[in-house]
Order: structure tokens, then C-alpha cells, then sequence
């Protein structure tokens, strides 16, 4: 077997070639183009295998590649300390590090989801993308109003009709920014219509139909909220426990340990963002619909912090969403489910 460390880049891909031993045997620079990986890939012995760290360039790298190895890695940036602690460090140096991480076993692997989820995944991020872009311009619109002294309903003025009336009658609102106000107003329709087309699409997605209507089977999951998980969270079957896929979400502290003292530290940075901003939101509203999200979170309440209760209200559903796509079926509440399994 003869393993191979990449280290990419936006124009070049450093790479270094080892056999078993951890004998160089080739080692130079490419162009990152699809049809230089091509030619390159045609020199190199086989059986090979490949890795490479996770940059945003190693999403079509992995796919181009994958056919062409006996399996290609990715690994993760935060946890190849031996490339990032090292005092000399350049693209050459990186590939022989990652080489030698592979083929010693030693790469800290991530999850490459599968190109039809990643594809859809790109899509619904745009969707939050036009979404906090609307927001901003939604904020503009006050700022400017707030800036030269126009009195305004602060829960009117999202709401086109009131903007409209506003524009129209309101002598207080200088000419110099009506054209910017409309301009703004303009972005804020555009993105809602961009937005809702979008999340369309995918909603009515073959491939995600069946798992986003068991999904809404949950107390509390929504439409956004089902996307996100089916489309953040991909293939469920690679966490082995519960506890592995509260982690993912970012719903759990860091323990840094050592003899006898343990100390755990606020939310953890090492997460997905986009399921942990979406899950915490959901988090908030979903005792609203359920029973026993409402008992739960009044009893975590008690204790004397709303924000604790809310985060053990979003492990709850991550738990509900995970049975969900275990089992493939709608979702059935604890009872039922013992009935169930009675009879």
C-alpha cells in the first residue's frame, strides 16, 4: 500500500508519496485543476491511499479523487497538532506530516457526508445566507429612520403595507434617504421570495420527502428545523450513542481532566453551527407543542437557569430526531411506544 498526504490549496496541492516503510518516493507541487489531478493521478503506484486536511476546496478534491484510490481520507485541521505545533512549517513538510498519519493510523479522520446530502446541504446554507442578509436590511431600515429622527411602530415596520403607508404620508422622513429605504425594502422582498423558492425545492426533494415527514411527526420540529437535521446531520448511523450526536450539535461542555480534578467548560466550540443555532432556537418554542418538553423544561427551570433548561430541552429533541431515523417510522411518544412494544 502506498499512502499519500496532500496539503490543498486554492491554485497548488503539495503532495508526498510513502510506501510502507515511510520511504519518500515522490514528493512536488500541482495545480489545482481537475485536469492536472487527472494527469497526475495516472504516475502514482497503486494501491494507494490518500488523505488530505478539510479546507472548503476539499469537498470536489475528495470526489474527483475517490474513485481512483483505495479510500481517501479527510482529516480534521483542529486535531493535527503535529502539523500545527510543528516549528518548521511549510505545504512540503504538511503532505509528508499527513502522509505519515496515515500510514501510521494516526489521522484524526472527520465524516465526509455523501455528495447528494452535501449538495442540498449547500442549498439550505444559502437559504440561512439570504436570510441574514434580510435581517440586516430589516436593521438598516431602522437605522436609517433612528438616524434622522422619524418616529416609526417598531412592530409595524417590517410589514410592507405599514413600510408603504410610511414612505407615503410621513413628511419627517428626508428625501435624501427614500431612495435607500426603498432600496432596502427591495432586498428584504427579493430574499423572502429567494428564501421561500429554495426551501420549496428541497421540501419537495425525492430524496429528503419521506425522512422530513417522519421528522415532523416530533412535537415541536418544523419544517427548517427538519431540514437541518436531515441535511447537517446526514447519515445517523455513524453515531454509535445519544451522547455522540449531543456532542455533534453542541449541546455539551468540554471535560479537561487531570488526577483528580475534573472541570467542565461552557458549550463547546467543536461543533456543527448550523445545528446547534437551529436546534437551540427550536429549542425555545417546542414546549409550546409538547407535554413533555413543557415538564422538562419547567423542572430544568426551577433549578434556577432558563438558558440550562432550553439547551436540555434541544438534547430531548435530538434524542426524539435520532429514534426517529433509526427506526424509520413517525414518531410515537413513550407510552405509546411501550404499548407498542407490549402487545
Amino acid at each position: 500500500m502506498y499512502y499519500i498526504g496532500l496539503d490543498v490549496h486554492k491554485k497548488t496541492i503539495s503532495f508526498c508519496v510513502k510506501d510502507a516503510a515511510g520511504c519518500v518516493l515522490q514528493q512536488g507541487k500541482i495545480g489545482s485543476s481537475r485536469l492536472e489531478l487527472d494527469a497526475w493521478i495516472r504516475t502514482l503506484p497503486q494501491p494507494r491511499m490518500i488523505a488530505m486536511e478539510a479546507t472548503i476546496f476539499t469537498g470536489w478534491i475528495y470526489d474527483h479523487l475517490l474513485p481512483h484510490a483505495e479510500k481517501v481520507k479527510v482529516a480534521h485541521p483542529l486535531m493535527l497538532r503535529a502539523i500545527a505545533a510543528a516549528k518548521r512549517k511549510n505545504d512540503r513538510i504538511d503532505a509528508a506530516k499527513i502522509a505519515d498519519c496515515l500510514r501510521c493510523d494516526f489521522l484524526p479522520e472527520c465524516h465526509m457526508a455523501a455528495t447528494p446530502i452535501r449538495d442540498r446541504r449547500r442549498v439550505l446554507r444559502y437559504c440561512n445566507l439570504v436570510q441574514r442578509q434580510s435581517v440586516q436590511m430589516k436593521n438598516r431600515i431602522s437605522g436609517l429612520l433612528m438616524e434622522t429622527g422619524v418616529s416609526y411602530d417598531k412592530q409595524r415596520l417590517r410589514r410592507k403595507k405599514y413600510f408603504n403607508r410610511l414612505l407615503a404620508t410621513d413628511h419627517e422622513i428626508p428625501d435624501s434617504i427614500r431612495p435607500l429605504l426603498r432600496i432596502c425594502r427591495e432586498h428584504i422582498d427579493r430574499s423572502i421570495r429567494l428564501d421561500a423558492a429554495l426551501l420549496r425545492s428541497l421540501e419537495k426533494d425525492p430524496m429528503l420527502i419521506d425522512r422530513l415527514r417522519r421528522l415532523r411527526t416530533i412535537p415541536g420540529v418544523g419544517p427548517i428545523t427538519a431540514l437541518t437535521w436531515a441535511l447537517e446531520v446526514g447519515d445517523t448511523s455513524r453515531f454509535r450513542t445519544i451522547k455522540q450526536a449531543i456532542s455533534y450539535c453542541g449541546l455539551c461542555g468540554a471535560e479537561k481532566s487531570s488526577a483528580d480534578k475534573v472541570m467542565r467548560t461552557p458549550i463547546s466550540k467543536q461543533r456543527n453551527k448550523h445545528i446547534q443555532s437551529m436546534l437551540v432556537e427550536a429549542a425555545r418554542l417546542a414546549p409550546r407543542y409538547s407535554p413533555e418538553l413543557a415538564v422538562l423544561y419547567e423542572r430544568e427551570r426551577q433549578r434556577g437557569n432558563a438558558n440550562r433548561a432550553t439547551l436540555a430541552v434541544a438534547r430531548k429533541m435530538v434524542a426524539h430526531m435520532l429514534a426517529v431515523d433509526r427506526r424509520k417510522t413517525d414518531f410515537m411518544p413513550a407510552p405509546a411506544l411501550k404499548q407498542t412494544a407490549a402487545a
